[in-house]
């Protein structure tokens, strides 16, 4: 006789009564719609107010250090580093971005209240030129290119840098009149669409010229540069800094003595290109003649706080070594040498020839320049080769500090130079 087979569990759960089975089929089942109801109770549960805080806060400290860390950000990158507003569906995130956590930061966060000694000023005043050169804006170059193109004189430039000059329609005109009034008065919040497109525009400096950007305010010179410096390359960012962000700076100095937020967190968005500062800001700033004390200390703690490669600190410091001497070339050759960089040799021979340079000086010079001397020495006394260690110690004999100088002095005797067998090897960069 055969063996009855026994059935599996998972066939006896499929097996339901005859009647179970007809009321089924006759009547719609309410158990997922009871389980869906469950999950979303489950989810409404779980993403309070509470756990909504905590994870704005959580994504403004990962905001905070990826701005402290992080190079110039593409599109995409930045599209990762937004933060998020639950309880606002309204306002966008790209508007939004950083606002809630720069609003609550203080000044005093990323540079103290500067007090400026006045014999400080009226030492860096004697070195400065005496023929500075003129201040170009881009409303002076807007100017020049209408009165060529009104004189039948304009010539086409094949460079990609060059100003671009097309004939408005008399509607985007009117447009950016508006965008124009918006900037005037704009404090926080969304940006109008047509200013973000700027920078894709061929004769964007054309268009940016209708906005009137010496009468934007603070905010949106800082919204305007972290657009500009994300989506221009490098030289037209660099035209962006030079014509419109570097006045401001100046003016805004000049007229209060002290740089607004927004505008100092302009000059460190612009580092996010490092060369387009260099060309558009600094070098211009200082191959001006009238750099001021105050000048030189407000944008130098921009570079002294944040990170820059070393190609381009290098061809800064190439360029300032041998450009004409004011004294704020002392407080940004300091701030440069303090970064302690593996400088090329031919940098460091530059900075020697810089300093030799002042060996017949009758003037006076400031302390500034004693206290670079002495930075560079502390530095780099080891690249140096034995005759230049000479020579500035002869230098040392014509340009003398009471204090400054025997300490130099004391550094370059103890030095061993480049050029000496027991001196370590360097490989030179040129």
């Amino acid at each position: 006789m055969g063996k009855t087979k026994r059935a599996k569990p998972s066939e006896m759960a499929n097996k339901v009564p005859l009647e179970d089975d007809i009321n089924d089929a006759k009547f719609v089942k309410a158990k997922k719609r009871n389980k869906l109801r469950l999950r979303q109770d489950e989810e409404e549960q779980y993403v309070n107010s509470n756990l909504s805080r905590k994870i704005l806060s959580a994504a403004r400290e990962q905001q905070r250090e990826l701005e402290d860390v992080s190079d110039d950000p593409t599109p995409a990158e930045s599209s990762k580093m937004k933060v998020v507003k639950l309880d606002d569906g309204a306002k966008s995130d790209s508007d939004s971005d950083n606002e809630d956590e720069e609003d609550n930061l203080e000044p005093d966060t990323f540079y103290e209240n500067i007090e400026i000694n006045r014999q400080d000023e009226e030492a860096i005043e004697r070195f400065m030129s005496k023929n500075p050169l003129p201040r170009r804006t881009l409303a002076d170059i807007i100017m020049e290119k209408i009165t060529e193109k009104q004189t039948e004189l304009e010539t086409h430039f094949s460079d990609a840098g060059s100003l671009q000059m097309q004939d408005l329609d008399p509607k985007v005109k009117a447009m950016y009149e508006g965008v124009r009034d918006v900037l005037r008065k704009y404090r926080s919040g969304k940006l109008p669409k047509a200013f973000k497109i700027i920078p894709k525009l061929r004769n964007w400096e054309q268009i940016l010229y209708i906005t009137d950007p010496p009468s934007w305010s603070a905010a949106a010179m800082y919204q305007g540069t972290r657009i500009f410096a994300s989506n221009l390359k490098d030289k037209m960012a660099q035209r962006f800094f030079n014509l419109v962000l570097l006045p401001r700076i100046r003016d805004d100095l000049a007229e209060y003595k002290r740089l607004n937020f927004h505008l100092y967190q302009a000059l460190r968005k612009s580092l996010y290109k490092p060369g387009a500062f260099m060309k558009g800001i600094l070098l211009p700033l200082l191959e001006s003649g009238n750099c001021t004390l105050r000048e030189a200390i407000i944008i130098g703690s921009v570079v002294a706080r944040n990170s820059i490669p070393i190609l381009h600190s290098s061809a800064a410091i190439l360029k300032i070594a041998e450009m004409d001497y004011t004294g704020a070339n002392s407080i940004f050759l300091r701030i440069f040498l303090d970064k302690k960089y593996a400088l090329p040799y031919r940098v460091v021979d530059a900075l020697v020839f810089h300093f030799l340079r002042f060996e017949r000086d009758s003037r006076e010079l400031p302390v500034l320049w004693h206290q670079a001397f002495l930075t560079f020495v502390q530095r780099y006394k080891a690249d140096i080769s034995s005759e230049q260690r000479d020579s500035l110690l002869n230098l040392l004999r014509q340009q003398n500090h009471h204090t400054i100088t025997a300490e130099i002095r004391r550094e370059l005797q103890n030095a061993k130079c480049r050029d000496l067998e027991d001196a370590e090897p360097k490989m030179d960069f040129d």
